[in-house]
């Protein structure tokens, strides 16, 4: 359908108040923005937003239909740090709240594996990732910019998430 992009609950991408409510996410981040729609159409189960974000970007998140929950993190100068996670589903949010609530953020590849499952990331990335972070791949840089993980060098997934990416991209830019 032209100018709509449809998900798992038909935001209707022409509607006013969807418009709106981007162009609020837009004016905290446009990445923000951009997580949100993906999130909402089910191409990332779940996104976490690693600056403040005070209860009028959480009233936002939800009125995309979005949960939120705010997670206290400390990082190794002990000072505390909130991320907020979000998805349409409440199960990512409680495995996310259980595995890090109130505990230190840390990159060991087991955590890396756990957030790629929980943000969508393939696999194949991650692993790769892990073991030699930002390795060249074959996408052109505007397409791996827009991505939130490094596409491993010869992924078979990423190819298939970007035309959402682009579309969505393309949509949160124009709005």
């Amino acid at each position: 359908m032209a100018g709509q992009v449809k998900g798992n609950h038909n935001l209707d991408f022409d509607s006013q108040e969807v418009k709106t409510t981007i162009r609020g996410l837009k004016d905290i981040d446009i990445e923000l923005a951009f997580l949100a729609l993906l999130t909402c159409e089910g191409v990332k189960p779940s996104s976490r937003w690693e600056k403040p974000l005070d209860d009028h970007g959480l009233g936002l998140l939800q009125r995309l239909g979005l949960l939120t929950k705010q997670i206290r993190r400390t990082v190794k100068t002990g000072r505390v740090v909130t991320e907020t996670i979000f998805s349409m589903s409440p199960a990512y949010i409680q495995l996310y709240e259980k595995r890090f609530d109130d505990t230190p953020i840390d990159k060991s590849p087991p955590t890396q594996r756990f957030e790629g499952f929980l943000f969508g990331f393939p696999p194949c990335c991650v692993d790769e990732y892990i073991r030699h972070a930002y390795t060249k791949n074959s996408l052109p840089p505007e397409q791996q910019k827009i991505l939130f993980h490094w596409a491993c060098k010869d992924c078979k997934i990423t190819p298939i998430l970007l035309p959402d990416y682009l579309r969505i991209h393309a949509y949160v830019e124009k709005c």
